[in-house]
């Protein structure tokens, strides 16, 4: 089954806002002092992108989970490349050591599998309300009587005209001849 465009652009929108959600909540329990507006907002309309380019038929946990953990990477770097305080998980000139970054990845980690066990559950939910609301509108659809759509007359050719069987007629009475005289 494919997602056209309305129910296509509803879980693009549902799975960009958790996955930004989750990242600069992350970052800003991690210590952070919070993501700048322009990365949240860039970072926002990347993952829309890329989420409405592969949202247009249902997904696996599997597919799911890997998408948000490179997505939650992406956005985690971005967060940091703004924030003068921020923790990446590249080596920047910020000093801060492999522990920090360690631990951050975990609980990056930990969470977007949770999140992504979380969003696939949602997705096969909606995929099986959709399949269960297709079946029961076709199952209604056949009840309907069809209306009647008067045809066009046809024409039929005059060699086509048959005359009516004899044994048709056969008890109707046939009197030919001339009208009998008025007495």
């Amino acid at each position: 089954m494919r997602a056209r465009l309305p129910l296509r652009l509803a879980r693009t929108a549902a799975f960009s806002a958790v996955c930004v959600a989750l990242a600069a909540f992350g970052h800003l329990a991690a210590g952070g002092s919070g993501p700048a507006p322009w990365a949240v907002t860039a970072g926002g309309v990347a993952v829309m992108a890329v989420t409405a380019a592969l949202a247009g038929r249902e997904r696996s946990t599997a597919v799911i989970s890997t998408g948000l953990s490179a997505m939650q990477l992406f956005l985690h770097e971005l967060f940091a490349f703004g924030d003068p305080a921020g923790i990446s998980l590249t080596m920047h000139a910020h000093g801060k050591g492999l522990s920090e970054s360690l631990g951050m990845l975990i609980a990056h980690l930990t969470a977007t599998l949770i999140t992504g066990w979380w969003l696939a559950r949602g997705e096969a939910a909606l995929w099986t309300l959709l399949r269960a609301a297709g079946r029961r509108l076709g199952a209604m659809l056949r009840l309907l009587p069809l209306p009647a759509i008067p045809s066009a007359p046809r024409a039929v050719p005059a060699a086509a005209v048959v005359a009516p069987a004899r044994g048709l007629l056969r008890h109707s009475v046939s009197r030919r001849g001339p009208p009998l005289p008025a007495v």
